[in-house]
This record gives C-alpha cells, sequence and structure tokens, in this order.
C-alpha cells in the first residue's frame, strides 16, 4: 500500500524553525506507512533586507528545501506547519502563502486532512501559544483536523531547564540574538508531534 503523505510546511529565517522541521519530518519518517515531504514557503524579503538582518548564511542551510505552491497543499494526508513568531502571530511570509488557499477552501480540498503547527520564539513569553492557537483559525476554516502534542509526552513537564514545547505544537526558543538553538528536549517534542501525527492520519485515511 502506498504511504501517505505528510507535508511539513515551513518559514525559516535564521534556521530554527528548520532545525524543528527536521525533526518533525523524522518522527513522521519513524511511523511505518507515512513519508515526510519538506517544503518552505517563498520569501518575501528582499537579498538586501535579508543580508541586513544577518540571516543570508543561515538560510543556506535549507536553501536546497524545495519551495512549496499552495494548490500542493492539496496532495498531502496531513500537514505540519512551522513558523516563527512574529508578535505573537505567525510571520507574514506564513500568512501570504495561506492568502493564496481560496481555491482550496471553495473546493474543500483539505476538508477532514489532519493539520498541526509548531513555532520558534525569541523569548520564553514571546507567544508561542498564541501563534499556534491562531494558527488553528486558519486551518480550522479548512475544516483540517486539528493535532497536537499530549501530556503523555514527559518533556512537556519539564522543569529543570528553560525549554519550549507546548500542548499546541512544539516550539523552540532562539534567543533575541538567534544564538540559542533547539534543545535536545525541543527536538524531541517536535519528533513526537511528527510521530503523533502520521499515526492520525494513518488511522483517518485507512
Amino acid at each position: 500500500m502506498k504511504n501517505i503523505q505528510i507535508q511539513v510546511v515551513f518559514y525559516s529565517m535564521y534556521g530554527h524553525v528548520y532545525q524543528m522541521a527536521e525533526a518533525i519530518a523524522a518522527g513522521v519518517n519513524e511511523i511505518e506507512g507515512a513519508e515526510a515531504l519538506l517544503l518552505q514557503v517563498p520569501e518575501l524579503m528582499s537579498e538586501e533586507a535579508l543580508k541586513a538582518a544577518g540571516a543570508t548564511k543561515a538560510r543556506q542551510a535549507f536553501a536546497h528545501i524545495p519551495v512549496a505552491n499552495p494548490q500542493q497543499l492539496a496532495e498531502a494526508d496531513a500537514i505540519i506547519f512551522g513558523t516563527p513568531t512574529r508578535f505573537g502571530n505567525m510571520c507574514g511570509q506564513m500568512r501570504n502563502f495561506l492568502d493564496q488557499t481560496g481555491k482550496l477552501w471553495l473546493e474543500g480540498k483539505l476538508i477532514g486532512k489532519v493539520g498541526s503547527v509548531f513555532t520558534s520564539t525569541a523569548t520564553q513569553h514571546g507567544g508561542q501559544e498564541t501563534t499556534i492557537t491562531s494558527f488553528h483559525t486558519t486551518l480550522l476554516h479548512h475544516g483540517m483536523v486539528i493535532v497536537g502534542v499530549p501530556y503523555s509526552e514527559q518533556g512537556l513537564l519539564k522543569m529543570d531547564e528553560v525549554t519550549g514545547g507546548t500542548p499546541y505544537g512544539a516550539s523552540t526558543l532562539a534567543a533575541g540574538d538567534g544564538s540559542r538553538q533547539p534543545s535536545e528536549n525541543e527536538l524531541t517534542l517536535a519528533r513526537a508531534q511528527g510521530r503523533r501525527v502520521a499515526e492520525i492520519a494513518l488511522k483517518l485515511c485507512r
């Protein structure tokens, strides 16, 4: 039987969301019958602006990842979206991408598919939960079945270190200058999210 396709669609500026996307894809691929496809949404900033923001070098790490077309979402059995936080909301690049899915909405192409979200913030209280839950609004309009990370994942209960991770979806902390990289706990939760989405999508598809 053909594997189900789970798209991991992300935007990353400094590489933190990309690292989380790789972990999520690894989790998906651990589940027999599921296969992850990594895609990135188009960039809206100019090369000059990216260079001024110090993002040019970091972006080389995922330059090989194909750029997604909004209509491509219809081919997936589940979609896991990744976005950095911008003032408690998804980034403009992701919003612009989703705003091009009107035709999919009119045709009901995403109804019944699993949808899930992960994120990155600069600080502990920088909007991880609001970014994910506000993103869910768009998924609900598309009729998607939302999946998060349950508290059976012990990493959500860690109190002995600074860490991201929410029941709404995996998350990481990047620090204001982007110097902090995803921790092992954050990556473990990301892999768990990928596995959970794959498991539920398989149940829905078969």
